[in-house]
């Protein structure tokens, strides 16, 4: 063996020990905003949702999660809060968690931001995730493992969401999801200064190229990122997004 071909080898098995990391958190400007944006490769990696305990307790805290998952040798490698909620922690809108359906499809206009049609629903299936506007929701009845909807939806169909204003004045730091076409790729935002409807979509429309984006919440907004050292405290939160991985 030549000295090039053992120095590709040892190269090669150096790069077979570094550590994959489950989930790719990065800083984000745009528009002289900026962003945590956290990436998930939803055909790998155990992408799931949390609202209650084994009592039928709401969790409401990551660190509530992560205690539980720990006692089965598992650790939250990301979260986020994932949808609105009422002030008892019961999801707003559709709920489905392991094939089991807490709160049916809300496909009503209504109050607040949830009610802003059109709307939407973050579906994980097996070995992909997409965000679906509510009515086409309904009409493909997608195979979900766990979802959760809220409103409003930031990007449909490559189109930012038709009542965001350019020169709106409603601002709050936000977080939502937004989804590769192919559903593999799934992008988690949050801002880190108060941004507008309209700002957050051009993010998911415009930089990371989501066709399809949804907005979570604004102002309780929370993530969970172990891999760049934050975990943010706050409310008692209703639905959860994370990604499960083994401690350690």
């Amino acid at each position: 063996m030549t000295a090039a071909w053992r120095a590709a080898v040892a190269f090669v098995l150096a790069c077979a020990a570094w550590p994959v990391q489950a989930v790719e958190c990065r800083e984000l400007a745009h528009l002289s905003n900026s962003y945590t944006v956290c990436t998930v490769d939803a055909g790998t990696e155990n992408l799931r949702l949390f609202l209650n305990d084994a009592q039928g307790q709401p969790y409401g805290h990551f660190t509530a999660v992560d205690a539980v998952l720990a006692e089965k040798g598992k650790a939250l490698a990301f979260a986020m809060n994932a949808g609105m909620y009422h002030d008892d922690r019961t999801p707003v809108g559709h709920y489905l968690e392991d094939g089991r359906q807490v709160q049916g499809v809300i496909s009503s206009a209504g109050p607040g931001n949830f009610g802003l049609l059109p709307n939407g629903i973050f579906c994980i299936e097996q070995g992909r995730a997409q965000v679906i506007e509510t009515r086409a929701f309904l009409d493909r009845a997608p195979d979900c493992r766990f979802a959760t909807q809220s409103g409003p939806m930031l990007v449909i169909d490559g189109a930012l969401h038709p009542r965001f204003l350019p020169d709106s004045t409603s601002r709050y730091v936000r977080n939502g999801v937004g989804t590769s076409a192919d559903g593999q790729t799934v992008y988690f935002a949050i801002s880190a200064n108060t941004v507008t409807f309209h700002e957050f979509g051009q993010l998911f429309r415009d930089v990371l190229k989501t066709p399809n984006a949804l907005y979570f919440d604004g102002n309780i907004s929370r993530l969970h990122a172990p891999m760049i050292g934050r975990s943010d405290p706050g409310f008692r939160m209703g639905p959860i997004v994370g990604v499960v991985e083994p401690a350690g």
